[in-house]
């Protein structure tokens, strides 16, 4: 849904010869990201029109998009002026994407950091399984490792630093707490957000040219509590590429 609510205007910003960052605000906002949401938007309906010529592609953040050109095709100081009037009038995004239900297994194993958190936070495991499982988080953006989405929207009772030692290996697929946000781990890597669970689900797809990276800003995650069993069996079924990932999306529910 965009809403044409008056706005104050976007700031330009030159990052080297071959992009410009159209920045809306400073923080991480539902408000700001929504004119995040809302240009990018404007951009996809432009490009699919064949009237963004010479703009490569476009990276939506928490507050900007930056929007990649090439500097043979089109002229970088027109390209400047036309971004700040688009960005005038894209408005807001309030509701885009999908809202995803994926299944998360929080046993220990799964989960090494949960009971230190649930003990910092002075509660019981099921206390901080249930927060993460009711809330609806919001994707923000991706970075860090392809597919990787930075998720809004953690309980202020969740609020964790960051691990004051990183870990050398994280296991792919791992969700994760650092701040007020969540993440998830589309690949083994090394990380120094906590590690709160981990699902059967794969989140990268190179495979996929269409849409290889699961989340995209704009979606909805909310996370569903599974056992060993079910965390296994689904598992397999993710490996041998049987696994519908439309079985995550419920009829009806629009992020």
């Amino acid at each position: 849904m965009t809403t044409e609510l008056a706005h104050p205007p976007a700031r330009l910003l030159s990052v080297g010869d071959a992009a410009w960052t159209v920045e809306f605000g400073n923080g991480i906002d539902p408000a700001i990201h929504g004119r995040v949401l809302g240009f990018s938007s404007l951009l996809d309906t432009l490009s699919s029109d064949g009237r963004l010529d010479g703009v490569v592609e476009w990276v939506p953040t928490f507050r900007s998009v930056t929007v990649h050109f090439d500097p043979l095709r089109t002229d970088a100081m027109a390209l400047r002026d036309l971004l700040a009037e688009l960005a005038g009038k894209s408005g807001s995004l309030s509701a885009a994407g999908c809202r995803w239900h994926i299944p998360v297994c929080f046993d220990a194993d799964c989960a090494p950091d949960l009971d230190e958190v649930a003990a910092a936070k002075g509660m019981s495991r099921d206390e901080v399984v249930r927060l993460m499982t009711e809330t609806v988080f919001t994707v923000y953006m991706l970075g860090f490792l392809p597919g990787f989405p930075y998720l809004g929207g953690l309980p202020e009772a969740l609020d964790m630093p960051r691990l004051a030692t990183p870990r050398k290996v994280v296991p792919s697929r791992s969700i994760a707490i650092a701040g007020r946000m969540c993440a998830a781990y589309p690949w083994e890597s090394p990380g120094g957000w906590r590690l709160m669970g981990r699902t059967p689900v794969r989140l990268f797809d190179a495979a996929n040219a269409r849409r290889p990276a699961l989340l995209a800003p704009g979606d909805q995650v909310v996370w569903q509590a599974i056992d060993r069993d079910a965390f296994e069996a689904l598992d397999r079924e993710c490996a041998a590429g049987r696994f519908d990932l439309s079985s995550l999306l419920k009829e009806g529910e629009a992020a």
